[in-house]
């Protein structure tokens, strides 16, 4: 294996390792904030919990397997939860989550964006094209 490959190898295992934490903490993140943090009395925070939490689960078992195309997906959803997370901190009633969303999401988006490259990288010279 070329030195190319190596350095592609451990760049695609930094990037997984990234993901599937950042993935992991802001699925904490939202249900903290949604079943801990923030239930108004009478509300069924749930539901909200749940809103939020449906779509990102779906990328789940296509996440987990390590599909590169899953990661491009999660991307584009991303930016939807990007402008939720910069609107929660611009509110200063929830500025320190939307604060952590916000970067949360971020660090997610950068790092299933270059693993879905590297991956693809990488799988194109293993398979020689």
């Amino acid at each position: 294996m070329t030195q190319e490959l190596e350095r592609l190898q451990s760049r695609v295992r930094l990037a997984r390792g990234l993901t599937l934490a950042s993935y992991a903490a802001l699925l904490a993140l939202l249900t903290a904030w949604f079943l801990v943090l923030r239930p108004a009395p009478g509300e069924h925070p749930w539901v909200v919990w749940l809103w939020h939490l449906a779509p990102l689960l779906a990328f789940a078992p296509s996440i987990l397997r390590g599909r590169p195309r899953a990661h491009a997906w999660l991307c584009f959803f991303l930016l939807i939860l990007f402008i939720e997370a910069v609107l929660a901190a611009g509110n200063p009633a929830t500025f320190g989550l939307g604060l952590a969303y916000s970067l949360l999401v971020g660090i997610l988006f950068v790092a299933a964006m270059y693993y879905a490259r590297w991956k693809g990288q990488l799988l194109r010279a293993g398979n020689g094209g």
